[in-house]
């Protein structure tokens, strides 16, 4: 049969991350439209389809087939890594943009689809949320079943958007965290509101003598305690005061010394100050009880 340009075949019945993800990254990259998506094991409809995954047993880059299922294939990437690879490897999306879908994102999913992953209490994967689209008991039905699929690709296109979008963001604030990291201050004062800590370690934050950053937080200044590293982040490299726990308002003013004084978190981690120079003045307040005046 004829190949259908822009079109993309998968498996019907019940459906999962990996295929959906894989689809999302190509509606997303304009290589498939969603209204040329077909859910079938119809091995002539799948052979007119321009891009096929998680169905056919076939792993071929220059085929656009990216099944995992087979026995000769013996990676660990489910149809959504094999697809994100694609498109680093086609120069679609850029080295950086792949590293950072693939450690945000797709890792997970892969890990999840191919066995992987180890389920831990109380804590929902995206692959387990995906899981929740799925119809249950009498209304597994392919009907049902199809607009499931495409009410979860909607959720996933909208996600990896929005990813997409966070990625091109910390792109543009990673310059404005260098610029700051490079005068090996003990606190970081931003001028404005900006995501800082992916950027912070990936430019060498582990090594960094910063302890702490100030930066406004709506209509407010906060003074916030900087992690060890990436992966610590629920630690602080210098805790604020123990005497300021939990305070707000007029308690906090009084144990503080400061008149713009507004809430200090239990977890001394974080504390929100009036203006710009009450969170100074905390700061000042918080390096000469540890000594590091």
């Amino acid at each position: 049969m004829k190949t259908i340009p822009k079109s993309f075949g998968t498996h019907d019945g019940h459906f999962h991350a990996d295929e959906l993800t894989a689809c999302a990254l190509l509606i997303n990259f304009e290589l498939i439209q969603k209204e040329l998506v077909f859910r079938t094991r119809d091995e002539k409809i799948l052979s007119s389809c321009q891009f096929v995954c998680d169905v056919g047993g076939i792993y071929d880059h220059s085929k656009k087939r990216f099944d995992h299922h087979q026995n000769d294939y013996a990676g660990n990437l489910s149809s959504a890594g094999m697809i994100l690879k694609f498109l680093k490897d086609e120069k679609i999306i850029s080295p950086e943009l792949f590293d950072f879908l693939n450690n945000y994102f797709i890792l997970g999913v892969d890990a999840h689809d191919t066995g992987n992953v180890k389920l831990v209490r109380g804590f929902l994967s995206f692959s387990q949320l995906i899981e929740n689209f799925v119809p249950l008991g009498d209304e597994l039905e392919n009907i049902a079943l199809d607009k499931a699929f495409y009410d979860a690709l909607d959720f996933v296109l909208g996600f990896l958007k929005r990813l997409i979008a966070r990625f091109y963001y910390l792109q543009q604030t990673r310059e404005i965290v260098k610029k700051y990291m490079q005068k090996k201050d003990k606190c970081l004062v931003f001028d404005k509101a900006i995501s800082w800590v992916e950027s912070f370690f990936e430019l060498g934050g582990a090594d960094h003598p910063a302890i702490f950053i100030i930066m406004p937080s709506g209509p407010h200044w906060k003074l916030r305690a900087i992690p060890p590293t990436y992966e610590d982040r629920m630690n602080v490299r210098v805790a604020l005061p123990m005497e300021w726990a939990g305070l707000r308002g007029e308690s906090l003013q009084k144990a503080s010394g400061v008149k713009g004084a507004v809430f200090c978190h239990k977890g001394r981690f974080i504390s929100i100050w009036e203006t710009k120079e009450d969170a100074l003045k905390a700061l000042e307040y918080v390096l000469k009880k540890e000594g590091l005046k």
